[in-house]
C-alpha cells in the first residue's frame, strides 16, 4: 500500500498538475535499423549453433557480429532473462535503462538493445518477433520488457527472508563464472538488469507497481536478433516458468529454452557494418 500523502493540495494545483507531455529523447535524429537489409539477409539463414537452457538454469553462448540468434519456446511457456557483453570486453554490457528510454518498456521488431557507457551504441537489433500481435492489453501489459531488473536472491531475503540459490540473478552469475573460469565473486558486479524475454508486464493503474501476468509464449515461438558486434549472451530460465503466480521459487513449473545462431550469406550484408563506440569525447568537461 503506498503511504498516504501528508500534505494537502496547493492553491496553485490546477497550474502545477495537467502539463503536457514531453519525450524526453526524441528518436528522430536516431539512426534506424536498416531493417530491408536485415530482412533480405534473413531469407537464407544456417543454423551453425545452439544450447540448450535447462528449466531454472542458465548458459553462455557467443555470437560472432553479422549472425543472428534466436531464444525459441520449445517445451511449454517460460520466461527467460537475457544479459548481453561484448565478446571481448565484458565491461560493454547491455543497458536496459537507456534501451527503455529510447524504445520504451518493451521491445519488438526493429527496436535495438544498447549497451552501457561509455560505448552507447547499438549490440543487438530485434529482427522478427512471433509474440508482436500482442501488442498491449487492457491491463497496460506487453511481452519483451526492459522494465524489471531480474528476480534475485538478496530481494528474495528481504521479502521470504531465506536464501534462494536459483533466481535468474543467480543463475546468470554460475554461468559466467563456469564461461570465464571464474569465482562469483570476481564477476558478480557483471551481471546486468535484463531484457526480460517472453516475459508479459506493466504497471498497475492505480499504485503504479510492476506487475506480472502469464506469458503469451508458446512452442515455436520466438524472438530472433541481428548481432551488430560479437556477442556473449546468458540466459537464464527463470524459476517463475511463465510467470502466471509465483516469481523466484519451486512452486513454478518451468520448461526448458533454446538458443539457436544463424549465419547468413554475407552477400547480404555487404552494405552492413559493425557500429562504431560511441564518439562522445569522454573529457566531461575536464580538458
Amino acid at each position: 500500500m503506498k503511504y498516504h500523502p501528508q500534505n494537502s493540495e496547493p492553491l496553485d494545483v490546477a497550474e502545477r498538475l495537467g502539463k503536457q507531455q514531453v519525450v524526453c529523447y526524441p528518436v528522430d535524429s536516431l539512426p534506424s535499423a536498416d531493417m530491408e537489409c536485415y530482412q533480405k539477409a534473413r531469407e537464407n539463414l544456417t543454423l551453425v549453433d545452439e544450447t540448450i537452457i535447462p528449466p531454472r538454469q542458465a548458459k553462455t553462448f557467443s555470437v560472432p557480429a553479422g549472425h543472428f540468434f534466436r531464444i525459441v519456446s520449445i517445451e511449454g511457456p517460460q520466461v527467460g532473462d537475457l544479459n548481453l557483453w561484448h565478446k571481448n570486453n565484458l565491461n560493454e554490457r547491455f543497458y536496459s535503462g537507456k534501451t527503455r528510454a529510447l524504445h520504451g518498456t518493451h521491445v519488438s521488431t526493429s527496436d535495438r538493445l544498447w549497451s552501457s557507457f561509455p560505448y552507447l551504441r547499438p549490440m543487438a537489433t530485434v529482427t522478427f518477433d512471433t509474440l508482436d500481435w500482442y501488442g498491449w492489453d487492457e491491463d497496460g501489459g506487453s511481452v519483451h520488457d526492459v522494465i524489471g531488473t531480474r528476480c534475485d536472491p538478496y530481494i528474495h531475503m528481504v521479502l521470504n527472508n531465506y536464501n534462494y540459490h536459483f533466481c535468474c540473478h543467480s543463475n546468470l552469475c554460475r554461468a559466467l563464472a563456469s564461461y570465464e573460469k571464474k569465482s562469483i565473486d570476481k564477476i558478480e558486479h557483471l551481471i546486468h538488469d535484463v531484457l526480460n524475454v517472453f516475459m508479459c508486464t506493466g504497471f498497475t493503474k492505480d499504485t503504479h507497481q510492476y506487475f506480472m501476468k502469464a506469458s503469451p509464449v508458446r512452442p515455436s515461438d520466438f524472438i530472433e536478433f541481428f548481432a551488430e558486434i560479437d556477442l556473449l549472451g546468458a540466459l537464464s530460465a527463470c524459476p517463475g516458468g511463465d510467470c502466471s503466480s509465483s516469481h523466484s521459487s519451486d512452486a513454478a513449473v518451468c520448461y526448458p529454452l533454446k538458443v539457436e545462431i544463424y549465419k547468413p550469406h554475407q552477400e547480404a550484408l555487404i552494405d552492413w557494418s559493425s557500429p562504431e563506440v560511441n564518439s562522445y569525447s569522454g573529457e566531461h568537461g575536464i580538458k
